[in-house]
């Protein structure tokens, strides 16, 4: 690309002046970026270059039956007859005349019946190759920007084009976030969370390091770009957990909600495991005295009776009964559940079996609860979700998660699942989100995982996934037909997830 001078143009991703396909002469009037040329398939061709365009822009090939056919650059080769003993010969200042080629994937096009289609036909060689609008690519792919009925959460990459996830549907099929520690998981997901809140939507978090309490203050900035202003949600957020300070209420399960197996699975010591008719005969007798009892009750009954024989299991219900999780009466499901708002489960420092039984409960009590109609429709979100519905291994809240996951929607009880270790759960789960936003992933096994789990992947596209930059996500789902790599915008609030700074700069000081 020049700039009518015979001059490249400084910074454009591709400079040719003329490339030549045959005798054919590609022309360089405004929005060509190439032509079509060799064999041309159905799902993909190949054009040579000649404007400026990067791996993932959008394009449109005129089809001959079809019309305008939206299409995406999977790779971009440079090919050049240039030897290595001319390399290290060449003039830096007088660059090879090379030839540039992209691999093109195709999307497709509108039928008469508004649906998108994908031509039957090949392309014609020949063919130029114009860089796609805006407005083109969001008719195509149907992209809505409705902010009364959809969730915001950034621009697609390259264009000023708002992206918008449905509502309706992130909560009816499920959503599933992956990336590496440091990916950006936890700030995406506070974006929807965000969006979510604004749009009058119930949600709970399981939330194992305490960081979404950070959402009831406002960021320190907002970003013009992005058209984002800061601000708080404290009025739409409660808090549980174990430990009590102003913003968090003490987290209680009512015991007798605990049968005498789920108690024995959260006992620490080995000892106590080949108790269960001992433990079932003492809670037994201490609920034909008293409706509503506690862990103290049935230590007490146990002390009572058969003291030498209980050892252990006293021990152990000492440590359960210690951590304050468990009274005569818990929280009431009115203060657990406020229609509109987000109750938020800190579980930071709690051990991980505490936590299983802590999803347990929950996850139990809103899918029978969703499915009276007693709670209104919800998003359960589900944080560092490998630990809970691991695939090799089962835990103790394994279950209810995979029910949530294959019949909750029929119910309104959405699940989104977050993770950096998305080959770690279990596919039953990962398998049902209909909505999946993909950050950074570089372990092989989790490439893997994501690349059975999206449909429409190309092999460009999964290629782009490990080196996507922090703040871009690839996302499918929830109102977007195919992959397509946004650009996440700011949060609005505080967010909680972020790195502690080891050295402090200079500048700080």
């Amino acid at each position: 690309m020049n700039n009518g001078q015979g001059e490249p143009i400084p910074g454009s991703t591709v400079q040719i002046d003329i490339t030549t396909v045959g005798s054919e002469t590609i022309s360089q009037e405004p929005n060509v970026v190439g032509m079509i040329f060799g064999d041309v398939g159905t799902n993909s061709f190949k054009f040579a270059v000649t404007g400026s365009i990067e791996r993932s822009d959008y394009v449109i090939a005129e089809h001959p039956d079809c019309g305008k056919v939206l299409c995406q650059i999977g790779s971009i080769i440079r090919k050049t007859t240039m030897t290595l003993e001319k390399a290290l010969e060449a003039n830096p200042n007088d660059p090879a005349k090379d030839k540039v080629i992209a691999t093109t994937d195709v999307i497709g096009y509108k039928d008469e019946k508004g649906l998108l289609q994908v031509p039957r036909t090949t392309f014609l060689a020949g063919t130029p190759v114009k860089r796609a609008d805006p407005e083109f690519i969001r008719r195509i792919l149907g992209l809505k920007d409705d902010r009364k009925s959809c969730a915001y959460i950034g621009q697609l990459k390259g264009y000023d084009m708002p992206m918008m996830l449905d509502i309706n549907s992130l909560v009816q099929r499920h959503v599933s976030i992956l990336a590496k520690t440091g990916g950006g998981k936890s700030y995406i997901s506070g974006d929807i969370l965000e969006e979510l809140m604004k749009h009058g939507v119930t949600c709970i978090i399981v939330d194992p390091h305490g960081e979404y309490g950070a959402m009831r203050d406002a960021a320190e900035c907002g970003d013009e770009k992005f058209g984002v202003e800061p601000h708080g949600y404290s009025e739409n957020i409660i808090e549980f957990g174990m430990t009590q300070n102003d913003d968090v209420i003490p987290l209680r399960f009512t015991f007798k909600s605990l049968d005498s197996r789920d108690l024995l699975d959260l006992l620490p010591s080995s000892d106590s495991k080949g108790s269960l008719s001992l433990l079932t005969k003492a809670m037994d007798s201490v609920k034909e005295r008293k409706p509503l009892y506690s862990v103290r009750d049935v230590i007490d009954e146990l002390s009572s009776s058969e003291t030498g024989k209980a050892y252990s299991l006293i021990a152990d219900l000492e440590s359960i009964d210690a951590l304050g999780l468990f009274a005569e009466r818990g929280n009431h499901i009115s203060e657990l559940i406020q229609k509109g708002k987000t109750t938020i489960f800190n579980l930071k420092g709690v051990a991980p079996d505490i936590q299983q039984i802590v999803v347990r409960r929950l996850g139990t009590m809103m899918f029978e609860l969703r499915k009276a109609d007693k709670v209104p429709p919800m998003m359960m979100v589900l944080e560092e979700a490998h630990n809970y519905c691991p695939q090799n291994e089962g835990t103790l809240c394994k279950k209810i998660l995979t029910t949530i996951a294959s019949e909750g929607r029929k119910f309104g009880l959405g699940l989104m699942v977050i993770s950096q270790r998305p080959a770690k759960i279990d596919k039953n789960v990962l398998s049902q989100c209909g909505t999946q936003i993909i950050l950074k992933v570089t372990n092989p096994n989790d490439l893997k995982a994501i690349a059975a789990s999206i449909e429409g992947l190309t092999g460009g596209m999964e290629q782009d996934i490990p080196g996507l930059p922090i703040g871009t996500a690839m996302v499918v789902g929830a109102g977007i037909q195919t992959p397509m790599l946004v650009d996440v915008r700011p949060r609005e609030s505080r967010h909680g997830g972020a790195s502690v700074q080891i050295l402090e700069n200079d500048d700080d000081e």
